[in-house]
């Protein structure tokens, strides 16, 4: 089934099944109608937000990882984990069973390898299995590369996918080692504990998920040196705060006013959208993804709000500024790394020197 209940990209799927992984996490699978088969093709490591129905707001929306993968013709599913005070989480934990319909925004993220052949390190935390797993079962079932997960959780009981990882380690012994840190068993990794578990793998891609003192652990045993921060790839997510289900601007006519007021700047701009080239001149009070969903091109986007990173961008050439950044680093920032949908031509920049930016 599905409907775009009024909303032009979003889509109502049915779950056909939930899945208890643990005592405190289920996988959601849901049925995608053919006709929503390439609104709803994903890469290995991305996210879907789900509208969740709230007594005092209405809704809320939440994003929750892709479990399965695209490479193994596996029903679209996320896995969701309760936390303590996840309003989200626990409604969904809670209220979902087969037939249940939500309301969900196509797949975002760019957690996600370029290539599939490469050597991939993998940390995880928690339910920051879930972009993991995806990515794992993809690098195996498309790629050629050896992959290692370093895997931490309280206790055994905790493991999320504990049997798949047990069935993907024994199938493919020459391509992927599984290590499990039980902090029951071991206590909390340290710097050093995780630097010495890197060490022989310091050529990897590497991708990290979990919590958020798990993730900063890890950034720090990966910043010595031997491992390229590039190469160095972290999944953050928090609530979102805005409403991703609101309409979009609509697309203008090309021979439509632009509402500019008299004197408003503009500046030259090259964007990269989906492999084709766009040259427009930039309002500098608009930004970037509003002024291209407003020129009907489909720039990627979720939030609006600087909060989950789905419209991260790389700035090629020029200057902007950012309203709100919630999910990139200094790193990513220095390394040309951008926020659509928070945008600015920086002021003062010449407006007569065009600013280059790829999707």
């Amino acid at each position: 089934m599905t409907s775009t209940n009024g909303q032009g990209r979003s889509r109502i799927l049915r779950v056909s099944r939930v899945i208890e992984e643990t005592s405190d996490a289920r996988s959601l699978v849901f049925e995608v109608p053919e006709a929503d088969r390439e609104r709803f093709a994903y890469r290995p490591g991305q996210f879907l937000t789900l509208r969740v129905p709230s007594e005092r707001t209405g809704s809320v929306a939440r994003c929750y990882s892709i479990a399965s993968s695209p490479h193994q013709g596996d029903d679209l599913s996320v896995t969701v984990k309760r936390t303590a005070d996840g309003y989200g989480s626990n409604w969904l934990c809670d209220n979902v069973h087969a037939g249940t319909e939500i309301e969900v925004l196509p797949p975002s993220g760019v957690f996600t390898p370029k290539d599939l052949d490469a050597h991939l390190l993998m940390f995880a935390g928690g339910s920051g299995i879930t972009p993991v797993i995806s990515i794992v079962k993809s690098a195996l079932a498309a790629g050629s590369g050896k992959i290692v997960l370093i895997y931490a959780n309280r206790d055994q009981s905790s493991v999320i996918f504990r049997e798949q990882l047990a069935t993907l380690a024994a199938r493919h012994p020459h391509r992927l080692t599984v290590i499990h840190w039980l902090e029951s068993l071991q206590g909390l990794p340290s710097r050093t504990q995780l630097q010495a578990l890197a060490a022989p793998f310091a050529g990897y891609e590497s991708f990290v998920c979990g919590p958020a003192p798990f993730m900063a652990a890890v950034a720090d045993a990966l910043s010595s040196p031997g491992m390229p921060k590039a190469a160095v790839h972290m999944e953050v997510f928090t609530s979102l705060s805005g409403d991703p289900f609101a309409e979009a601007p609509a697309p203008q006519p090309d021979d439509a006013p632009d509402g500019l007021g008299e004197g408003t700047m503009t500046v030259p701009l090259e964007v990269a959208v989906g492999g084709r080239t766009h040259a427009l001149d930039w309002p500098a009070t608009t930004p970037l993804v509003d002024f291209l969903l407003g020129k009907g091109i489909d720039a990627p986007y979720s939030c609006r709000d600087g909060e989950c990173g789905a419209c991260q961008a790389t700035l090629l050439q020029g200057r902007v500024t950012m309203k709100h950044n919630e999910v990139l680093g200094e790193d990513d920032v220095a390394e040309g790394y951008i926020l659509g949908c928070q945008s600015l031509p920086e002021p003062g920049w010449d407006g007569d020197e065009t600013i280059k930016i790829e999707f």
